[in-house]
């Protein structure tokens, strides 16, 4: 069973009738050395984007409409026999059917990952990592003007993060048994454990047998489950612990600390300094000092650790701004006899790899040419995505959507006129240390053709299941219901309390 045929076979569970179409998009593995830009040296790895997008039909005469999509990226480290799943963004339309198949589709991806039966990556040890920040959209511009989606609130959202990340550690704990080992951590930065707990309401952490617990705080300084970037021959630095993903806050932070420049104290020169200065020539003595130079940790980047790190980023404006955010990290790590024998190069080509420049395109024109504001605007869009993805491997080239001239009507304008993306502010572009030349893959990109199309990227299922039981009249809705992913929440019944009337004394 391959990657979409286990997604699949996960949504058929769902209740009510409809069907479900999905594309999946994984590049081919690419040599990357940016994951940790002030390690020294820095760290070789090899990194696959992930793009999954999911469609659904009501019935067979009804069209499509995309309704969940997720953006991702895995990492793999052979030096340290370690991997990570970074969870970039997931989003929805919400004009699919209750229960969103969002929950149930990210539950289905981070398995696969995190299983190491079916880890596609030969890594013993992986990482899940995911910033959870509230946003009305992420991959579908405008959805949140359509009026059936509710995102959920920056609490709930990380409260809906615990759960479904929990629910997949306890699953893969179950699998893997005793001889595996599971390890939960989430922060709220601003938050200690306590108002942690207070703002989440009480979440459970899994819903099989075997229960992972989780730790409030970082995984940087627990030795259980190695780190990914190799340790250096001398002392630690921060540039050591902390990633640097995409659209992350932590990278702004980490270029703060790294451009710090902390005057030393003034010091004598040695006499044998001046010495060598008269024997050498100054330039022997410039050449040292840059060597110094280069082999010290950036700014302070060698005072700050890990716990100090954390302290510090509960104050910054991501983390402030009156929203909830929350850092979500779940490492699972096997003993080695778990692992396939003989492991598979890293740069091996696996079947249903696309090039990473199909990947690029579809995922800009979801961005910038098309949007979800109306069911009729998004059933044009979902034609042009699917379609597009469709055309590419056909080796057909369709033309992207054009920007509307000035000469047109504000009606068909305002069509194009899609907001940018909530993004996390850009890092500093200059001043980082400078990344060492990567040699040319040895693998030729992958070729599309329209086997892979029908045999990895496209699926389909039907779903014939009983609906819902109606709710009761005055309760909740309960899990799997409208508030069971981030594009849907549930309606809270607010119950006012009654004073009690103060006895007159006569």
């Amino acid at each position: 069973m391959n990657f979409r045929d286990h997604v699949l076979t996960a949504l058929e569970t769902l209740p009510d009738v409809r069907e479900f179409h999905i594309h999946v998009l994984l590049t081919a593995p690419a040599k990357d050395n940016s994951l940790y830009p002030y390690a020294s040296p820095r760290p070789r790895l090899y990194v696959q984007d992930i793009l999954i997008l999911l469609s659904e039909q009501a019935n067979p005469d009804a069209p499509r409409i995309l309704v969940s999509a997720i953006e991702a990226c895995i990492y793999h480290a052979p030096a340290t026999d370690c991997a990570i799943l970074y969870v970039s963004k997931i989003d929805s339309t919400g004009q699919g059917l209750a229960p969103s198949p969002t929950a149930t589709l990210v539950r289905a991806f981070i398995r696969w990952y995190a299983d190491p039966e079916t880890r596609p990556v030969a890594a013993r040890h992986l990482w899940v990592q995911l910033f959870a920040r509230a946003q009305g959209q992420y991959l579908f511009p405008n959805s949140s003007d359509f009026p059936g989606k509710r995102p959920l609130s920056d609490a709930r959202l990380c409260a809906w993060w615990r759960r479904v990340m929990g629910q997949v550690g306890g699953d893969v704990l179950e699998a893997i048994g005793e001889e595996g080992r599971v390890d939960m951590f989430y922060v709220l930065p601003g938050h200690n454990e306590l108002e942690a707990q207070q703002v989440m309401g009480g979440v459970t952490s899994s819903s099989s047998t075997a229960k992972p617990q989780w730790t409030y705080g970082h995984p940087y300084s627990q030795t259980n489950i190695p780190l990914p970037c190799p340790p250096p021959e001398g002392p630690h630095n921060l540039g050591h612990y902390i990633p640097s993903f995409e659209d992350d806050p932590k990278n702004r932070f980490m270029d703060e600390i790294a451009f710090t420049d902390t005057p030393a104290s003034p010091r004598k020169r040695p006499r044998t300094d001046t010495l060598r200065d008269a024997r050498d020539g100054p330039a022997s003595r410039d050449g040292e000092k840059e060597k110094d130079r280069k082999g010290r940790p950036m700014g302070e980047l060698s005072q700050v650790g890990p716990d100090e790190f954390w302290e510090r980023m509960s104050f910054r404006q991501e983390c402030v701004a009156g929203a909830v955010t929350g850092f979500f990290a779940v490492g699972i790590s096997v003993p080695e006899d778990r692992m396939p024998s003989p492991r598979p190069p890293p740069l091996a080509p696996q079947p249903g790899q696309v090039p990473r420049s199909m990947n690029r395109r579809i995922l800009s024109s979801l961005l910038t040419g098309v949007e979800f504001s109306t069911p009729e605007r998004a059933r044009k869009a979902t034609e042009l995505i699917e379609g597009a993805v469709r055309g590419l491997c056909e080796g057909l080239a369709p033309k992207p959507p054009l920007p509307k001239s000035k000469t047109q009507s504000a009606d068909a304008t305002q069509d194009l006129l899609v907001p940018p993306v909530p993004r996390t502010p850009p890092r500093r572009p200059v001043g980082l240390p400078p990344a060492d030349d990567i040699s040319p893959n040895p693998f030729d990109e992958p070729e599309t053709t329209l086997e892979t199309y029908n045999a990895h990227i496209y699926g389909s299922v039907t779903v014939s299941n009983p609906p819902l039981p109606p709710k009761p009249a005055g309760g909740t809705a309960t899990e799997g219901a409208s508030g069971e992913g981030p594009g849907s929440q549930t309606k809270v019944h607010v119950l006012t309390v009654r004073k009690k009337k103060k006895r007159s004394v006569a």
